[in-house]
């Protein structure tokens, strides 16, 4: 079980814990990008307010305490002391005003999931299971206009309106994955990359590719989709590890 001590007047406290955790595992696999990248969490119906991390802090170093809690439709979300970094607001403001659907979100510029988004043909074919767990679950973005500040955020989050995919691999840039929790976004994210480093060691090969039949790659994907608890199991051993080092993610 996590320990946690509870900070006073901080509301939202095990999504603030599980979005700590799901940053210093991301540190820990090496798919950050230094003091860049960010993950969001909706905390009203609308999806509108959401919970996000710091402006330039290390995914190591944040704890539950330090997450900002933002309005995606307030207009002075930018000032002050408190502002989160322009990109990040550009992004998941964007994201959270436009796709309700999408209660978490976690932008990443991981090795191979940007390798992926490198290539003409950025396409992830289903030649194995955890390339197949994405099948017709994600869309291309080839229209990379430079950083993501607010009109090339929601030009992001408007390929993001069909619920059912829920992968952004945004050409030039990296990937952006959604999801209804925090631990469901997360291990998408992570069997994503783990996916994508499948797909560019195979292709490295220069080999011919065995690809599976779309009506099996889809099976593949209904079923994992289907499997009982596995991303509540994920997280909840990456906190119990966390917890075992002495952790300061939960405070």
């Amino acid at each position: 079980m996590t320990v946690t001590t509870l900070r006073p007047n901080m509301g939202h406290w095990q999504e603030r814990v599980d979005l700590a955790a799901a940053f210093r595992w991301t540190a820990r696999l090496n798919m950050h990008e230094g003091v860049s990248n960010h993950f969001s969490m909706a905390i009203n119906d609308e999806g509108t307010r959401f919970l996000m991390n710091r402006n330039q802090v290390h995914f190591s170093r944040i704890r539950a305490s330090d997450l900002l809690e933002l309005d995606a439709n307030d207009p002075d979300a930018l000032s002050g002391p408190d502002a989160p970094d322009e990109t990040a607001w550009g992004l998941h403001g964007g994201l959270h005003r436009l796709c309700p659907h999408a209660r978490c979100a976690m932008h990443v510029h991981s090795i191979h999931a940007t390798v992926l988004a490198s290539l003409a043909d950025s396409r992830l074919l289903p030649i194995d299971q955890n390339c197949a767990t994405f099948f017709n679950r994600y869309v291309i973005d080839d229209g990379y206009g430079g950083l993501a500040f607010g009109d090339e955020g929601e030009r992001c989050a408007a390929l993001l309106t069909d619920p059912k995919c829920k992968v952004m691999i945004m050409g030039n840039h990296g990937i952006m994955i959604i999801g209804d929790t925090v631990a469901d976004t997360f291990n998408r994210m992570y069997f994503f990359e783990r996916a994508a480093e499948t797909y560019i060691r195979a292709l490295q090969t220069g080999q011919p590719l065995r690809v599976l039949p779309d009506d099996i790659a889809e099976k593949t994907a209904r079923e994992l989709e289907e499997y009982p608890e596995q991303a509540e199991r994920h997280l909840s051993e990456l906190k119990a590890i966390l917890d075992f080092e002495g952790s300061d993610y939960a405070s």
